[in-house]
């Protein structure tokens, strides 16, 4: 969507690895560890790794990152100096977005730049 709306515009490709995955949500609205897990959270990164570089296009920069997405991506865009952040969305769980909530959501609640979600289409939505 970035490539074709925003033709000449300076991209960066990021992701972040949930690290949340070596976690489970308690009912304070943190999250509790549930044990070592960094083969587990090591094989997520590497993988994560080789989706973006093959995503990635000639001249564009990318950047992995491990923690939690939303202030990963928060925290990139102002390093950055990012003018706009341009982010896909998909349909999750009742039970998902009542303990995890949207992370589209809180980007663009938390954001001091636009946001623009892209919904993507069934079947095309990643890990997260």
């Amino acid at each position: 969507m970035a490539r074709t709306r925003f033709p000449g515009a300076r991209l960066r490709l990021l992701h972040v690895t949930d690290a949340r995955v070596a976690t489970t949500p308690d009912l304070g609205g943190g999250v509790i560890p549930t044990g070592p897990s960094s083969a587990l959270l090591q094989t997520l990164e590497d993988a994560d790794a080789d989706r973006l570089a093959q995503l990635a296009q000639a001249g564009e920069e990318t950047e992995l990152l491990v923690g939690d997405p939303v202030t990963g991506i928060l925290d990139a865009a102002e390093r950055w100096g990012a003018e706009l952040i341009v982010v896909g969305t998909h349909a999750q769980g009742a039970i998902e977005h009542f303990l995890l909530g949207s992370s589209a959501e809180k980007l663009i609640s938390r954001s001091s730049v636009p946001v623009l979600t892209v919904r993507l289409p069934r079947g095309q939505a990643t890990r997260r």
